[in-house]
């Protein structure tokens, strides 16, 4: 099913922005995403029905997952944001298409939506991501990349609800969507889950 593309105007993300009164950390839970736009957030949020041992992502935190990069001290945070702000990579139009599962085989631990082949843009912002955050002096783990955008986690015995949802949407697909920017994001976590605060956007040319 062929669908009209999101509007070009980015969305603006819906993690919270970083507030002058937050307090000092020793140590930030970081990753870089893609925001999405707000009609595919909403398609995508629209996916989620009650399965047993099926924890479904918060709308609002709803993202396209570029590069986990995990627990950093806070003094190399704007070594990172340095590096990152020298990426030049051309802005691109992606789909979100099909769904999947985290193991592909086995008891699933993670549903995810996918973006089809994706776009030689999103595997070179990609490299020059890692690039970058090599350069900053992260160690990365270089396993290849799988572009996602994390729809629920899975408890265990969550596979007999699960392998049938994932039958009925295996075709589900939104409309395609230009991407302008890409977030540095912080991942706090709460008795409530992780809060997701906007740290810094960097556009892309």
């Amino acid at each position: 099913m062929s669908h009209p593309t999101v509007r070009e105007t980015q969305a603006e993300s819906a993690v919270r922005p970083a507030a002058e009164g937050d307090p000092p950390r020793d140590s930030e839970r970081l990753f870089v995403a893609v925001p999405l736009p707000d009609p595919v957030r909403d398609e995508l949020s629209g996916l989620a029905e009650p399965l047993r041992g099926v924890s479904w992502t918060r709308p609002a935190q709803l993202h396209l997952t570029l590069r986990f990069i995990g627990e950093v001290p806070a003094g190399m945070i704007e070594r990172i944001e340095e590096r990152l702000a020298s990426i030049r990579v051309e802005s691109f139009i992606i789909p979100v298409e099909g769904v999947g599962a985290f193991p592909p085989k086995g008891p699933p631990r993670v549903i995810w939506a996918g973006v089809g082949l994706g776009h030689p843009h999103l595997f070179q912002l990609r490299q020059r991501m890692d690039d970058a955050l090599l350069a900053a002096g992260i160690d990365l783990d270089v396993r290849s990349f799988q572009p996602h955008i994390t729809l629920a986690r899975c408890a265990g015995g969550a596979a007999p609800a699960a392998s049938p949802w994932l039958r009925r949407h295996r075709e589900f697909s939104t409309a395609p969507f230009r991407v302008r920017v890409f977030d540095l994001c912080l991942s706090r976590l709460s008795p409530q889950g992780a809060e997701h605060v906007l740290r810094r956007r960097y556009p892309l040319v």
